[in-house]
């Protein structure tokens, strides 16, 4: 059977996903091995998987936690702060990988979009490698806003104009990446490249996306497969007592963001003014004097973590960041959206939660009475649900970890089938 090397920036919602996808492949028999800086390794909780650390010298015990603090509120100086540590990390892969790939024997790389080292690396040591988004694409196409803008789909020659006028603004933004990414190119002869789009996999991508979770796409590789959200087979399922009849709301707005107490309260005092049901999870962000005081707000339940899939089949609507996969969790379970983006691709999934009519849009900014008018929208929507069905409908279709597994073994083959195919 094959060997199979993970590479994907460490946040937890991404390893989350490939740990899934690297479960799907050690049962049928292959081995996975994740590679990144020590910390990192904390990020699994399967022990099939092996772990490689690297990058011992330049990212030392602690760099990860500043890394994530830096994600957790990447506006303003912190954002140039967290897009310098993206860099460093790529850096630290590309010189580090190389050796490390070699010792271990790998077959093939499974790589998330987000880390164009394991592409750059692959395609120099002439490995063949699999791109997975975890996130929104990066793919880009004519036409479509980059995954991080908040606009909506648009063909008009002035909503060309805006994307064009974004891109080239995001680029400037990503440059000391973008240096990194050339200088490691040049390095391993590859052809010039600055971005992460430019770093895909010409065998496989995958993606955790159907249609009705994106705009309208006329330009991706045949090569590109939609599987759904990668999730382990079997998950324990866990439903939360409701005390009464009144409607029934979940919040939470990831693991990066769970510490936005003044968000939680904007949303309890939302809720407290609708006479609903709220369940908040801020997976670890809140100390106890703070789930108090939004219990206080209006909040029903506050508590550090719960089984999102359990508590979305009993929602009538999620409060959420505009995470990909608390989305997709959302739409599996018929459950309308209200989505409150912060950072990073939330603003391009929530406006593709509008396009698709699976929710609505509300500024984090925003004063608990708009909240509560937009959220009794929601719930008053029965053409929401209705909407979902084809977005379940492709979910339910889309083959998950078990088909992604399926387009890995086709892409990667093992190391003796190209030692036979090659002579």
């Amino acid at each position: 059977m094959s060997h199979y090397a993970v590479v994907a920036p460490p946040l937890y919602s991404h390893w989350q996903a490939l740990q899934a996808l690297a479960q799907a492949l050690i049962d049928r028999g292959h081995q996975v091995t994740f590679i990144h800086q020590a910390e990192a390794g904390a990020l699994l909780n399967d022990p099939r998987i092996a772990f490689q650390p690297v990058g011992e010298d330049s990212h030392p015990p602690g760099s990860l936690a500043r890394t994530l603090r830096l994600a957790a509120s990447p506006a303003g100086m912190s954002l140039f702060a967290l897009i310098k540590d993206m860099s460093r990390a790529t850096d630290m892969l590309c010189r580090e990988l190389p050796r490390v790939l070699k010792q271990l024997r790998v077959d093939g790389l499974i790589v998330d979009q987000m880390e164009a080292a394991g592409g750059l690396v692959a395609e120099g040591m002439a490995l063949p490698f699999v791109s997975v988004a975890c996130a929104l694409p990066v793919n880009r196409e004519p036409g479509i806003p980059l995954p991080v803008m908040s606009f909506g789909y648009g063909t008009d020659q002035r909503a060309q104009k805006l994307f064009r006028t974004s891109q080239r603004i995001y680029d400037w933004m990503m440059r000391s990446h973008g240096r990194v990414i050339a200088r490691h190119a040049e390095r391993f002869g590859l052809a010039p490249r600055t971005g992460l789009h430019e770093c895909l996999s010409p065998l496989a991508q995958i993606s955790q996306t159907v249609p009705a979770l994106d705009f309208p796409r006329h330009a991706l590789p045949a090569h590109f497969y939609q599987v759904g959200p990668l999730r382990p087979t079997t998950t324990e399922r866990r439903f939360w007592p409701l005390l009464s009849s009144r409607p029934f709301v979940f919040a939470s707005l990831g693991t990066l963001q769970g510490h936005r107490f003044r968000l939680f309260k904007t949303i309890a005092r939302a809720c407290r003014r609708l006479h609903v049901q709220l369940l908040i999870a801020h997976c670890g962000g809140l100390t106890p004097g703070q789930e108090a005081e939004l219990e206080a707000c209006g909040a029903y339940w506050v508590t550090d973590f719960a089984d999102q899939l359990s508590v979305l089949q009993q929602a009538q609507a999620v409060i959420t960041h505009g995470g990909l996969n608390t989305v997709a969790d959302a739409v599996s379970s018929s459950t309308p959206i209200l989505a409150v983006p912060v950072a990073f691709d939330q603003p391009g999934v929530a406006s593709r939660v509008v396009w698709n009519g699976l929710g609505r849009r509300v500024s984090r900014f925003a004063s608990s009475k708009t909240m509560a008018k937009q959220l009794a929208a929601l719930l008053q929507d029965k053409g929401c649900h209705s909407r979902m069905k084809e977005a379940q409908r492709q979910l339910s279709q889309a083959g998950g970890a078990q088909r992604a597994a399926d387009i890995v073994e086709q892409a990667l083959g093992s190391r003796s089938e190209r030692i036979k195919a090659t002579g």
